[in-house]
């Protein structure tokens, strides 16, 4: 793999973490009217998707490229989708974590793109590892969906 596409593929998973970070920092205010232990969830996961951001960000700059600092412009109209749709019609807990599984299902294509290509071993070791991050995110974020979905069904 060139160095360029080296970069530009860190820089993707640049872009879908802030996107993360962002997301969850979203989804923490909207939950701390309702549930303070969702806020705290929430919270910690943004806070992982921005030490991921750091990482990242310092591997693009060891590999003498410029580490993107935004997130994706579909996950920031996203973001802005969802202020406005809760704001017009309010969203149920079902629904905020429907959005932060669907954001977190996108993150998990990012990174599978990301190590189906040919990284170096040291790179690979540190994307993997984040790899096993979002997946945690993604499954978490899915069981509670899933035990809210029953709650309510109930």
């Amino acid at each position: 793999m060139t160095n360029d596409r080296l970069i530009s593929a860190l820089n993707d998973l640049i872009q879908i973490s802030k996107d993360g970070e962002k997301g969850f920092r979203t989804c923490a205010d909207d939950a701390a009217e309702r549930h303070a232990n969702y806020q705290e969830l929430f919270m910690a996961r943004a806070t992982e998707y921005a030490q991921t951001v750091l990482d990242l960000q310092d591997l693009v700059h060891r590999l003498g490229g410029e580490p993107a600092n935004h997130s994706t412009f579909g996950g920031t109209l996203h973001r802005q989708w969802m202020l406005l749709k809760s704001a017009i019609m309010g969203l149920d807990d079902a629904a905020v974590l429907g959005e932060c599984e669907r954001c977190e299902d996108t993150a998990v294509h990012v990174y599978r793109q990301a190590l189906g290509q040919d990284l170096p071993d040291d790179v690979r070791l540190i994307v993997e590892r984040q790899y096993q991050g979002v997946l945690l995110n993604h499954d978490k974020v899915h069981s509670l969906r899933n035990r809210v979905r029953t709650r309510n069904a109930a």
